[in-house]
């Protein structure tokens, strides 16, 4: 099983949301119709970017690095073009 964390961008509040899922689809799916609790408020999203990782483990250690300074200075030279961080 593969899975992606993925960056999402609030039209609302202009933040990011930071998770990982096995599921991307659905999971846009289910933040965007107000079913996860920590993000329902914040709608609509737009997913910004994606990495697969090959396990759960790996994708949670990427997760967690992305929503550290370090890790979000690096998707900010990633999309940089597209959205200040």
């Amino acid at each position: 099983m593969h899975y992606y964390v993925y960056i999402l961008h609030s039209n609302k509040d202009s933040n990011f949301y930071v998770g990982y899922t096995n599921d991307i689809k659905k999971r846009i799916v289910e933040h965007n119709s107000g079913k996860v609790k920590s993000t329902s408020l914040r709608r609509p999203f737009k997913l910004v970017y994606w990495e697969g990782c090959l396990s759960q483990k790996d994708a949670l250690k990427r997760e967690k690095y992305l929503k550290t300074a370090w890790g979000k200075r690096y998707i900010k030279n990633r999309i940089g073009d597209y959205l200040t961080w």
